[in-house]
């Protein structure tokens, strides 16, 4: 017991230096309380939160897509070269790892995805998107210039650590999945335990929001060619109707939610795409429908899947036409339901709590939207939260995907200072032997 307090005092001078982060006071019943409160005392020093909007802002005016950031990488190895922070490069096509601490057991890691959309930006500002046809309209290049500096904070630290912190700068989070891609490249394999967060539009600022279990629902895409025999639309018994085929397909697709489906399991089938003929009197040949299926189990979401299939080819016998149906395996791979730890939950609110306040650190119902970060949580005990970014001065923010979507730049430093804080009371928390997710470790990362 005499060691462990002494090994208490020694780590909670932690992160000692210039201006020390701990100090003895912190020792109380809390233990370790004071120690997310300093880390965002630092990450809100003017010349800190500065540097975090101007890396920032070089990433939303320069936007690149999935397993195309490559600008986006440069720069980012070239800010933690400047730390002093060792990386692995390339890590699935475009991804950055890095590392700060010991080298040692035990790790854990924190992580950003760093691909923009294929949209066009309509926000008029200085630094808006000089890539036609592509934006940051989902906040990763917030999510990047956090996670850089949660990595400057930690490395003036780093004698300090016990044990390693690994950065993971993600490629392709957006329906590409990177995440996967990470984990098959054997990046994170002695990794512990991963944190992962995203800004949010309708959370006020200084809050978060998550919860334990389902928290994101698990994601496919599919798309179908339903073809006839296209001729004049006065002649319609010489054509075999692709357009009529496609109206029934589309009804019983929403018939497998409406009546195949317990209403208290949660499942979406939705058709966004509809492409098909080019004029008003003539029947195509053919026409292609697109969409996506979503569900909280990854058993449910192959069900889905399966379903899909079925009533789309079955539909189109129906009525005398050919189905051809692409899941996009290669593509857009499965994403899985993104399912929060229930261990790392309870560590999630303690540490969001000590910085934030208990009242700041609210429940999040699960939603029907979709994460790559579950790759991670299937392989490695994952925790995803919410930052809230909401600010009454700036008025309405738009959602995530919308060609007006803004970010609240003061959000900044609390997502690094969260990274930060998550990752080091992991490390101590692990080496004082309090319950967490158990995993076998190896001698290095």
């Amino acid at each position: 017991m005499e060691f462990m307090w002494v090994f208490l005092i020694v780590l909670l001078s932690l992160l000692a230096g210039p201006t020390p982060i701990l100090s003895d006071s912190s020792l109380s019943s809390n233990g370790f309380s004071e120690i997310p409160k300093k880390l965002l005392t630092l990450a809100q020093k003017p010349e800190l939160f500065e540097w975090m909007v101007g890396i920032r802002r070089k990433i939303h005016e320069n936007p690149e897509l999935g397993y195309e950031e490559f600008e986006t990488s440069k720069l980012i190895r070239a800010e933690l070269d400047k730390m002093g922070v060792a990386y692995k490069y390339p890590v699935a096509v475009t991804g950055v790892v890095g590392s700060i601490g010991t080298g040692k057991p035990p790790f854990v890691a924190i992580r950003a995805d760093m691909d923009a959309l294929a949209m066009q930006e309509m926000v008029e500002w200085e630094h808006k998107s000089k890539i036609p046809g592509k934006m940051h309209g989902c906040g990763h290049d917030a999510h990047v210039a956090m996670l850089l500096g949660a990595a400057k904070i930690l490395k003036e630290h780093e004698k300090d650590l016990q044990g390693t912190i690994v950065l993971v700068f993600q490629p392709a989070e957006e329906g590409g999945g990177g995440a996967k891609k990470v984990l098959d490249a054997g990046a994170l394999q002695n990794v512990t335990a991963i944190f992962g967060l995203h800004v949010a539009h309708h959370i006020p600022l200084a809050e978060v929001a998550s919860r334990p279990g389902p928290f994101f629902a698990g994601s496919g895409f599919f798309e179908a060619t339903i073809s006839g025999k296209g001729g004049h639309a006065a002649l319609p018994h010489h054509a075999v109707d692709p357009i009529l085929a496609v109206s029934n397909v589309i009804g019983s697709l929403q018939h497998i939610v409406s009546r195949e489906v317990d209403p208290l399991d949660s499942q979406v089938v939705t058709v966004g795409k509809v492409q098909g003929g080019e004029a008003f009197n003539v029947i195509p040949d053919s026409v292609t429908i697109g969409g996506t299926f979503r569900a909280f189990s990854k058993e449910t979401l192959l069900q889905l899947k399966q379903r899909i299939a079925k009533v789309i080819t079955g539909q189109a016998a129906v009525q005398r036409c050919n189905a051809t149906v692409n899941f996009f395996e290669d593509e857009k791979p499965l994403f899985p339901p993104t399912v929060n730890h229930k261990e790392l939950h309870k560590h999630f609110q303690n540490v969001a709590g000590d910085m934030l306040g208990t009242h700041r650190v609210k429940d999040h119902q699960p939603l029907m939207g979709s994460e790559d970060f579950a790759y991670y949580q299937e392989a490695i005990p994952g925790f995803f939260f919410f930052l809230g970014m909401k600010d009454d001065r700036l008025g309405y923010l738009d959602t995530p995907h919308s060609p007006y979507f803004r970010i609240n730049e003061d959000a900044l430093p609390y997502g690094a200072a969260l990274h930060a804080s998550l990752a080091v009371r992991y490390l101590i928390e692990t080496q004082l032997e309090v319950p967490l997710p158990e995993q076998q470790n190896r001698d290095e990362l």
